[in-house]
Formats: structure tokens, C-alpha cells, sequence
């Protein structure tokens, strides 16, 4: 199969634009045919919202960021892709002929997929010459973060597209859901669509506004569903006896008339205006982008928290990384080059960073090390398998100094110097820089004890991992000792 660098995209509307963040941000270069003259602006809002988003989600190592570039023809954005995703208008009339134009320029090997919600990929494959080669992929918004993606393949996919194109997604950190049956809808938007319904009837009905009805699910069953779905919190609420006991104290519940799943209200401008007003008084004044950020902000939180668990989008999440810290470690240079420390990490200081004084907060300075000290053992060969081996170097001892103030928005980078090793330590000394003159903001030395953390004591490290420390401390011995190094806290006497 064809490596997978240049994606495809044919529109550029949300759903286009979230798969332009996510490919940038895994490394892919992304064309997107769209012919709204802000489209450059507005993809370029979202990319910064995904970033910000990242930034925050995850400390492995991101590959080298991906370019994003506007096209006006589908052609255009077709010929150069080795994937194709269409975020195109949800119309059949507007997408069949336009991805049978994609196909007509597409290389013979190179999937299209289609980012529709619920119409049937064998009608959306109908005008193609190679309609083997296309695939539902559903994403969700925002869809540089929301995992799930729906594969769903009409009469004429091949097997090997849908195969090929959920590995794709796996690749870019999502979760594809196999959806075996050609449904209307699929499965998602389905589940999502009779919740909406009744929600509709809710407010036409004055029982309950749109804020309440917000508040009844993320307070409520949303919090649950986030990790467990549905039929695993209902297996819970069987008690020990699990589902079967569940069904019959609740099963009988489902002929009790609690639901209007089967009629549907009149979305008349009486009711619509009703939505409208109550949606506008929940948002307040806060912007969509203002919104969007606090969107990401919660479901990074979430990630983060499942990710511990090792348990739903966290499980998705915890892939992704090792996926990314194999690739980190894979093309990290194999050694320091004479007279240069390593300079590993480069990012900038995130908002969340920064504190009262508009200064980057004191723990952020510790967190930004503690990446460089990541990236310096990825560096040297301690990847995951490493860790699970329960190997791994132990920090005893750090000294922070601080020089200067760090703003919000800055590019810093770090760079690290291997101050000394023998078989069970590490001595490193790493320094925080402004990236515009280079300027040092703050430094920290650290001393690292390897230990085997399954049984508990110091040991030796491994010995191609013990070379590659020797190899940089060799090198950096060349260097001048920082002035820093060795310093200790002190008042002067009197």
C-alpha cells in the first residue's frame, strides 16, 4: 500500500476543516478544495484551536506538523492525494457527481471516503468508475479530537478498502467503528437522533428548556456514557445478577407511554424561534471559537482522566502516544553532534500556563523540563517496551533556577546537557530558552537513578541504553560546565 502522506479533502466547511487540523497534526500535508473565499481563515482558526487542543491532550512528541493548503478545484485536490475524505454538503445530488470527478483524477490505489452522517455510501458510489475503492468514514466534531470515526462500505466496496482505510484511521489517533450493515444514519447519529427527537418534544411541550435539558445529560447519563456506553451502565444497575435482572425489572418500562420516539413536532417558527431564543440565552455572550476552546478544554480533561484507566477515548489516546513515541524514537538522531547540546523540545507557552502575574506559573517550568528529561531518554533508547519492562530512570534530585519572565504565546525551546553517568545515574543540566534571541529564561539540573521498578531497587542500565548516555555525556564533556551547575540555596553571610 501507499504511504499515506497527502490527503485529499473536498470541502472545507467544519467537519473538512477538522480533518485538515488532524492530519497537519499527524504529520500529513493536507489540500482542500473549498471555494469560500474565507476558507483560508477559518481553517486556520480551527488549526489553532487544535493545536491549543494538543498542546494540552497529550506530552508525547507530535511529528513534524503537516502543511494545509486551499485549492479551488476538486481535481486539483484530488490528483495530488494519497487519501481522499469528502466533507461535502449533506446532499446526494451534490456529492455523487463530485466524487465521481474525484475518482476520474484519483490514482487507482487511493480510497475516497466520504464524511457523510447518514446517506448510503451505495448511492454516493454510484457515479464512480472504481467504486471498490470507497468507503463511509463518519467523523464527529470536533474531529481533530473526537476519536470515534463510522466505517461503513456500500454493495461495490471491496473488503480490503474498508480494512485499509480503519487502518488509516488508526493511524491518525481515531476509532474506527466498523458498521457491517448499510444503515441510514448508521449507528451513532441514529442513537444521537432519538435523544434529539425527544428532546424537541421536551421544549415544544414547555417541560423543560434547552439549558435544562443540557444540564439533564451532561450532569446526569452523559457522564457515564463517556466511558461505559449504555448497556454496560445498564449491566451495573442489574446489581449482581447483570443484565438479565436489568431487563426484567426495566424491560417492561418500554411499553409505559414516556416517549414520544415515534411522533415528531412540527418544527414551525413558533417552535423554532423558541429554540433559537433559548439557545442564544444559554451561550450568553461567549463566541463559537470561545466555545469551541472550552469544548476541547472538557473533552481533553476527560481524555487525560481516561487515559489513567486505560479505558474508552482514553485507551484510544494512550495508542495514539505509544504510537507516537515509537515513531519519536525511531527518528531521533543517533547521537549529539560535538560542541552542540541537544535541543529536543521546542513548543510555546500555552495560556493555560500562565498565572495571575501573566508569567508562565512556577510547576509549568517543571513540566517543560520534565518533557525535555522525556524526550532526552526517548533519545537514548527508553521507549515503552523499556518502561513496561519496568526499567526505567528515577529523578532524586532537581534545582531549578529561574532568570527571566516567560509570556504567554512565547516559542521556548530547551536544551540538555549530559553534566556525567556511570552505570545507575544520570546527571543532566537542562536550559530553558527564548526562542527569539535565544536568551536563558531558567535552568534546571537533575540527577536520575536507574531502578528496576518491579523489584523495587536501583540497577544498571541496559547496555545499549548505558552506551548511548556514554556516547552524550563523551560529547558534552567537550562543552563549557554551566555556570548554574552544582549551585546551592543560600543566603549570603553577614
Amino acid at each position: 500500500m501507499t504511504t499515506i502522506k497527502t490527503i485529499g479533502l473536498l470541502g472545507g466547511g467544519v467537519i473538512g476543516a477538522g480533518w485538515a487540523a488532524r492530519a497537519a497534526l499527524t504529520g500529513h500535508d493536507a489540500v482542500i478544495c473549498d471555494l469560500d473565499p474565507e476558507a483560508e481563515r477559518k481553517v486556520g482558526e480551527v488549526m489553532a484551536n487544535a493545536r491549543r487542543a494538543y498542546a494540552r491532550m497529550t506530552l508525547a512528541p507530535l511529528t513534524d506538523i503537516g502543511t494545509i493548503r486551499v485549492v479551488r478545484s476538486i481535481e486539483e485536490a484530488a490528483a495530488c492525494a494519497d487519501f481522499i475524505q469528502e466533507s461535502l454538503p449533506e446532499n446526494e445530488e451534490v456529492k455523487i457527481p463530485l466524487l465521481a470527478r474525484a475518482d476520474k483524477v484519483a490514482r487507482p490505489d487511493v480510497i475516497i471516503a466520504s464524511s457523510t452522517s447518514g446517506l448510503l455510501p451505495s448511492r454516493l458510489q454510484s457515479g464512480m468508475v472504481r467504486p471498490e475503492r470507497f468507503v463511509v468514514g463518519h467523523p464527529f466534531n470536533p474531529v481533530y479530537l473526537m476519536p470515534l470515526v463510522e466505517v461503513c462500505g456500500g454493495d461495490k466496496t471491496s473488503d480490503a478498502t474498508k480494512q485499509r482505510a480503519m487502518e488509516f484511521y488508526r493511524a491518525i489517533g481515531m476509532h474506527p467503528l466498523h458498521v457491517r450493515k448499510e444503515i441510514d444514519g448508521f449507528i451513532a447519529d441514529r442513537l444521537m437522533e432519538a435523544l434529539w427527537r425527544e428532546a424537541l418534544w421536551l421544549i415544544h411541550d414547555d417541560v423543560a428548556t434547552a439549558a435544562e435539558i443540557d444540564d439533564a445529560v451532561r450532569f446526569g447519563p452523559g457522564l457515564r456514557w463517556a466511558f461505559m456506553g449504555t448497556f454496560l451502565v445498564y449491566r451495573i444497575a442489574g446489581g449482581e445478577p447483570g443484565m438479565r435482572h436489568f431487563m426484567a425489572q426495566f424491560g417492561p418500562t418500554l411499553k409505559w407511554p414516556w416517549t414520544k420516539l415515534m411522533e415528531v413536532p412540527d418544527l414551525d417558527e413558533e417552535l423554532l424561534e423558541k429554540i433559537v431564543a433559548q439557545s442564544d440565552a444559554q451561550a450568553g455572550t461567549a463566541s463559537i471559537r470561545e466555545l469551541e476552546r472550552k469544548r476541547d478544554d472538557c473533552l481533553v480533561s476527560i481524555f487525560q482522566a481516561l487515559r489513567g484507566h486505560d479505558f474508552g477515548a482514553g485507551a484510544t489516546l494512550k495508542s495514539f502516544e505509544e504510537r507516537l513515541f515509537k515513531f519519536a524514537g525511531a527518528t531521533a538522531a543517533p547521537s549529539a553532534k560535538p560542541g552542540e547540546p541537544l535541543c529536543l523540545i521546542r513548543t510555546r507557552v500555552d495560556p493555560a500556563w500562565v498565572d495571575y502575574n501573566g508569567h508562565m506559573a512556577e510547576s509549568r517550568y517543571l513540566q517543560v523540563f520534565g518533557d525535555a528529561t522525556d524526550a532526552t531518554m526517548r533519545h537514548v533508547g527508553i521507549d515503552a517496551a523499556y518502561l513496561q519492562a519496568g526499567m526505567s530512570y528515577y529523578t532524586v534530585e532537581t534545582h531549578i533556577m529561574h532568570r527571566r519572565e516567560v509570556h504567554e504565546g512565547e516559542p521556548i525551546h530547551v536544551t540538555t546537557q549530559v553534566l556525567g553517568a556511570d552505570d545507575k545515574r544520570m546527571h543532566l543540566f537542562h536550559s530553558l530558552h527564548k526562542t527569539a534571541d535565544d536568551s536563558v529564561l531558567a535552568s534546571a539540573e537533575q540527577m536520575f537513578l536507574h531502578v528496576n521498578a518491579k523489584e523495587g531497587r536501583a540497577c544498571a542500565a541496559r547496555p545499549d541504553v548505558l552506551a548511548r548516555i556514554k556516547e552524550l555525556a563523551g560529547l558534552h564533556a567537550a562543552l563549557p560546565r554551566p555556570e548554574a551547575a552544582g549551585r546551592r540555596i543560600a543566603m549570603p553571610n553577614r
